[in-house]
């Protein structure tokens, strides 16, 4: 993965049609790389969910060329690369986990980013009634040794509509997203006990997933 942070390092700066070019075979080598890791990290993760498990790894990494149609940035290519680990691949709507790859911002994370707004709802409802069991589940020591509760982007100021602000859970229910990350640096992902750290995250993340796709049913 060394080769991979030094391609992502160059891309930021050479962040062009032409450069890419001339270095697409880097590139396709810290693809390749990247991919080893997935499938490390692939196997060990369908230990413990079998959702997941018959994946193909190479599916699960999403693309380095952007979408600029609707973007100020007219760069072409992202400086990141990221896998998408999920039933149904990496489109899927499915709650999943996430590895992204980015010199010096590097993460793990996993939830529902952007649910539609019936699946939004539902997710809602089902912490609404069983708030308990989801409080249960954040608060566990394993989960809490990786990730310190959902992240707030986009968050509502006001509860959603058919919430009172006197709800238990009401904090909750204003996230648009639900979403856990954790952090971790550059010198952890070129450890070879890198693939045994991410499944260990990805093993306390689990119960939130089967809580969301539970309820996105």
């Amino acid at each position: 993965m060394e080769q991979t942070l030094a391609f992502l390092k160059q891309i930021k700066k050479n962040n062009n049609k032409e450069w890419f070019e001339k270095n697409k075979s880097v590139y396709l080598k810290s693809k390749e790389n990247l991919q080893a890791l997935i499938t490390k990290v692939l196997t060990l993760t369908a230990k413990f969910d079998k959702e997941v498990a018959g994946i193909d790894p190479a599916k699960t990494i999403f693309r380095i060329y952007k979408d600029v149609r609707f973007s100020k940035d007219k760069t072409p290519y992202k400086i990141n690369m990221g896998a998408h680990i999920t039933p149904g691949g990496k489109n899927s709507p499915l709650p999943g986990y996430y590895i992204h790859i980015e010199p010096g911002n590097c993460f793990l994370g996993g939830g529902c980013y952007m649910p539609m707004p019936d699946k939004l709802a539902a997710i809602r409802q089902e912490i609404d009634y069983n708030y308990a069991d989801f409080k249960k589940i954040l608060n566990h020591k394993d989960f809490k040794k990786f990730f310190t509760g959902l992240a707030d982007e986009g968050k509502l100021v006001n509860p959603p509509k058919g919430y009172d602000k006197e709800n238990p859970a009401v904090e909750v229910l204003k996230n648009k997203h639900f979403v856990v990350i954790h952090n971790f640096n550059d010198k952890e992902l070129l450890s070879p006990d890198f693939p045994k750290y991410a499944a260990s995250a990805f093993k306390a993340m689990h119960p939130f997933l089967l809580f969301l796709r539970e309820a996105m049913k």
